[in-house]
């Protein structure tokens, strides 16, 4: 990465410092910049500073509603957590396992108002346009958060019924991200639109490969438990094409582990991976995952400005689709 895309880091971790900084009572807020200190790729402000670099225009400018991104990115895996009853964060304790379940509702809750006050200090003649972006965005990360939920009860999740979810629980927020930065850029509507996106398919595959990365990555990179896709019965990409291509021993196999209430982890996380292993699904998960990230590309390619100046978002692309964490 660019020393240029360092240095948005950097500055991104300065001000993530200040967010809610002797702010009381602490066991509101405690939490709060508990999950904000454990840093994470910081991968949708830094678009955020990228989209307005990207039409020449000073990044700084984006500062705010980056962190309000950030912050509001933050609260939504604060909440995730608890919901999926998650134990590890980015190598720590969740939320919900140092403080408690009515911390990480409260805490979360106050995360959001405090996302939409950075969101206000947009200048005045963005704030329509942004703010129209970030609530979108905002109630379809909701939307895709109530899917994934919905789809735990069900097995005949279609493949595209997924992609739609994580459509909205993961790449809106991506696309969303590199849209706030182009309106403050002043670029025109078709080369926001192109950018988000591009963000869209950069989001799928990010996600795509998250959840690869859950099965077959090392705990130790990854920064949580492998199978805790498995083990909460989470419909991800893998999993629906394991019940579609299996055959009816495996697939009674996987349906009786999904509705048992007793079992074994370690033991339902290497057969479901055997599983996967059998039909090959690592192979074809990468496949889907280079098609995203191809076409990701191709909207980058058609935005109007040079091509040196998205040489930080090629390499940003590549880093995300070939990253072990």
């Amino acid at each position: 990465m660019t020393s240029k895309v360092a240095l948005f880091e950097k500055r991104i971790g300065e001000a993530l410092e200040e967010v809610l900084n002797g702010e009381q009572p602490r066991t509101l807020f405690d939490p709060a910049r508990y999950i904000l200190s454990l840093g994470g790729k910081r991968l949708r402000p830094l678009l955020t500073l990228m989209a307005v670099d990207l039409f020449g225009e000073e990044p700084e400018i984006a500062l705010n509603p980056a962190l309000a991104i950030e912050i509001f990115h933050n609260f939504s895996l604060l909440h995730d957590d608890l919901m999926d009853k998650s134990d590890m964060r980015r190598g720590n304790p969740t939320v919900h396992k140092k403080w408690n379940a009515n911390s990480a509702i409260l805490s979360g809750d106050a995360m959001v108002i405090e996302s939409y006050r950075y969101i206000a200090k947009v200048p005045a003649e963005h704030l329509p346009a942004v703010l129209h972006i970030f609530t979108t965005t905002a109630m379809e990360i909701c939307k895709g958060q109530q899917y994934d939920m919905d789809f735990e009860q069900r097995l005949d999740v279609s493949e595209a019924e997924y992609l739609e979810m994580i459509r909205l629980k993961t790449a809106v927020l991506i696309g969303g991200a590199l849209k706030i930065g182009a309106v403050l850029a002043n670029a025109s509507s078709q080369d926001a639109d192109a950018l988000y996106q591009y963000g869209i398919h950069i989001g799928l595959a990010f996600q795509l490969k998250d959840d690869l990365l859950d099965v077959y990555g090392d705990p130790k990179t990854f920064g949580k438990k492998i199978g805790g896709d498995i083990l909460a019965n989470k419909k991800t990409y893998l999993l629906i094409k394991a019940l579609k291509n299996a055959n009816a021993t495996q697939r009674k196999e996987i349906e009786q582990l999904l509705s048992a209430t007793s079992f074994d982890p370690e033991t339902k996380i290497k057969f479901v991976k055997n599983v996967y292993d059998d039909l090959n699904l690592k192979t074809i998960s990468e496949n889907l995952i280079e098609k995203y990230y191809l076409a990701s590309l191709d909207c980058l390619s058609s935005i109007n400005v040079s091509d040196d100046r998205k040489r930080d978002l090629v390499e940003l692309s590549e880093n995300l689709m070939y990253r072990e964490k």
